[in-house]
């Protein structure tokens, strides 16, 4: 009887809605039945099954991003009850206790909207491309056995390695606003994912021959000094990255880094 009860349980998904870029919003409700266990993806499933309005209104499939379903990929970040979070890992039974309860969803507001809950975070890998967030090789041949690395450093690196660029830290930082306009991403902030991704290639053997680069863009326009250092980064972080303490560290580096530049001329 148990379970028949609770198989029968619904809840009520209230849904900022935009039919595209530059469209209008609008906010539609959907009464889903859930069963223990399940998550906000889930629910967006059964509304996508039968996209019938609370009102009895026939509308369009809501649409949203997503991957992998277990907090790896990072594209189904949204909006839910006023906090952004990975909207697989979030399950009902921790939002919400009674029947017919609403669980509120929007989309992430410091991308474009694309449609629905869908945010397009092109910003954030063109981010990425300025600080050069990867390992470079010189060609594909063997080049034998890289650097040995210590444990310390691997476990401090691997950690800021789990970032999955899915937006939390951006979406709750007061410093990183809606830049729609591509030409203005160069010198806008570039919010605490990309000090954490700088941190984790300036401590590596090999990447480390980009950190100069690295610190240029950091220290020029949109770089370390527009932090306000509000800390709502960590706080929202899924991964529970320490990007506090990665935006000190490349902070510290910067100012070395400006002092070396100036006396070598």
């Amino acid at each position: 009887m148990e379970k028949t009860a609770a198989a029968n349980r619904t809840v009520r998904l209230r849904i900022k809605r935009c039919d595209g870029p530059g469209k209008p919003s609008r906010w539609e409700e959907f009464r889903v039945p859930i069963e223990p266990g399940s998550n906000v993806i889930s629910c967006l499933q059964a509304v996508a099954a039968n996209p019938v309005t609370v009102e009895g209104t026939q509308t369009t499939p809501v649409v949203w991003d997503s991957g992998c379903l277990e907090e790896v990929c990072g594209a189904c970040t949204m909006v839910i009850n006023g906090k952004v979070r990975q909207s697989c890992s979030c399950l009902i039974d921790d939002y919400v206790t009674g029947n017919d309860d609403v669980i509120t969803l929007e989309p992430m507001s410091r991308f474009p909207v694309v449609r629905d809950l869908w945010v397009d975070r092109a910003r954030m890998f063109h981010n990425l491309k300025r600080i050069k967030a990867w390992v470079p090789l010189d060609g594909t041949y063997n080049l034998g056995p890289g650097p040995r690395e210590d444990a310390a450093t691997a476990e401090r690196r691997y950690v800021l390695s789990t970032c999955m660029t899915c937006g939390c830290c951006l979406e709750a930082c007061p410093q990183f606003d809606l830049e729609p306009d591509p030409a203005t991403w160069d010198t806008s902030f570039v919010g605490a994912q990309v000090f954490g991704q700088a941190q984790l290639f300036n401590d590596h053997a090999t990447s480390r021959q980009h950190a100069g680069e690295r610190l240029d863009v950091l220290m020029g326009p949109g770089g370390i000094n527009d932090c306000g250092n509000a800390q709502n980064c960590v706080q929202v972080c899924p991964k529970h990255i320490p990007l506090t303490q990665a935006i000190g560290a490349i902070g510290r580096a910067a100012t070395i880094h400006a002092f070396v530049r100036f006396f070598r001329g």
